[in-house]
């Protein structure tokens, strides 16, 4: 999946973050994400909090994608798809917001590009992780490894999935005997099927100007 994150600010002060970031200054850091959709499946996450009225709503943040497309959600342990017909959602009320992620199944044509606005999240983030299944990402628009960099902690026995879009099959990485197998890497707006022994968070302190 390719990504292009651009970031930038409110107010014009003090440093930029890290490579991984695209450059960012001030405390209240806003701006845009644009992430490239593929025709077929694809994990993806809302890498930015929109904060007026509706931003993370279906409705508001995948105003360019054409008719055909379904999101999938992960919801009580079962998938549940939300459809794009007609010019409007089933459900355009249902929210992504950063942290969480979905399926979404582009129709066949060509790529489409899906324009995230708003907030680079920050302080102390933490994302429920329940034991089983779930979609997670990170809440930060940071691509990079997702213990090393992402502070994901992970424990004995968990394994991530993540999802080759060109070839359609999931890509899973186990952590055991205190080791990934190899250790999964999320790009900016992606997110990962993750089967977590335990119920926890993943929680990280992050800061623009501190990352």
């Amino acid at each position: 999946m390719r990504t292009k994150a651009l970031l930038v600010a409110a107010v014009l002060a003090l440093a930029g973050i890290a490579n991984s970031l695209a450059q960012v200054y001030s405390v209240n850091a806003v701006g845009y994400v644009n992430l490239t959709l593929k025709p077929g499946f694809q994990l993806i996450a809302n890498p930015l909090d929109n904060k007026n009225a509706n931003g993370n709503t279906f409705s508001n943040l995948f105003t360019t994608v054409p008719d055909g497309t379904t999101i999938y959600k992960y919801e009580n342990s079962t998938f549940n798809g939300y459809a794009f017909d007609f010019g409007a959602w089933s459900d355009p009320n249902k929210t992504l917001v950063p942290g969480e992620g979905a399926f979404l199944l582009l129709p066949p044509g060509g790529n489409v590009t899906v324009t995230f606005v708003g907030e680079v999240k920050q302080g102390s983030l933490s994302t429920t992780v329940p034991k089983g299944f779930s979609i997670v990402a990170s809440q930060v628009p940071q691509a990079g490894k997702m213990q090393t960099d992402l502070k994901y902690v992970p424990t004995e026995g968990d394994t991530v999935y993540s999802f080759d879009v060109t070839n359609q099959k999931y890509v899973g990485r186990a952590f055991e005997f205190g080791a990934w197998s190899e250790e999964p890497t999320l790009a900016v707006g992606e997110a990962v099927f993750l089967n977590s022994v335990d119920a926890k968070a993943w929680a990280r302190t992050f800061d623009v100007n501190n990352p």
